[in-house]
């Protein structure tokens, strides 16, 4: 286990933001199935990740609009009323990530799979989004996880030694991605099994 971390990477979706497209699509759909349907086969998740990547969400709707025309309102309100899905902060993160700050002990950097037209939303707010060094945003840099060369671009931009750096991600294969390149992978799964972690690498206190 890595005794020697100095920068720790956070994902924020689903790590420190709650983000579920459940949260607007329930208001749409009276029906559970054909809302499962809808967010499995038309506003897929591979579908939402292409706008992360750069691709403007004016393209996005308007090339799904024209496939599925039956579902045009409900595609048009992914980003329509793209804010209805977040759910809020998750507080144990957020807790985590403020007593890292308070304690100093590592530097702190967040790396996001978000489209760069609704990421502004997300800094507008959640202040503790102010207590990192640096956030780099996939929609900024047309690079999505877990390609390799994101991860790569982040070490070189803010100067991180990937073998003494901690990556803490909800997707496992970002995670893994991460790996690749010596960095030590975190998959979130609780703010406590996080908390469990951090502690066992003395990087927080109790």
């Amino acid at each position: 286990m890595p005794s020697t971390i100095n920068t720790i990477i956070f994902d924020l979706g689903n790590v420190l933001i709650n983000w579920d497209p459940n949260h607007l699509y329930k208001k749409i759909f009276a029906d559970d199935e054909e809302r499962h349907h809808f967010l499995t086969h038309i506003c897929t998740g591979d579908w939402n990740v292409q706008q992360d990547a750069g691709r403007t969400l004016q393209e996005a709707t308007e090339t799904l609009s024209a496939q599925h025309p039956d579902y045009k309102t409900e595609i048009e309100a992914f980003y329509g009323r793209w804010t209805e899905m977040i759910g809020g902060a998750i507080e144990g993160s957020v807790d985590i990530l403020k007593q890292l700050k308070a304690e100093n002990k590592v530097r702190l950097y967040a790396l996001t799979n978000w489209s760069n037209e609704t990421f502004p939303y997300a800094l507008e707010n959640f202040d503790f989004l102010q207590l990192f060094e640096g956030i780099l945003v996939s929609g900024d840099e047309k690079l999505i996880k877990p390609d390799i060369r994101i991860y790569e671009l982040m070490v070189s931009r803010y100067n991180i030694d990937p073998t003494k750096a901690m990556f803490i991600d909800d997707s496992e294969k970002n995670v893994m991605g991460s790996e690749l390149i010596g960095i030590h992978g975190h998959h979130f799964t609780s703010p406590e099994k996080l908390r469990k972690e951090l502690e066992e690498l003395n990087l927080i206190s109790k």
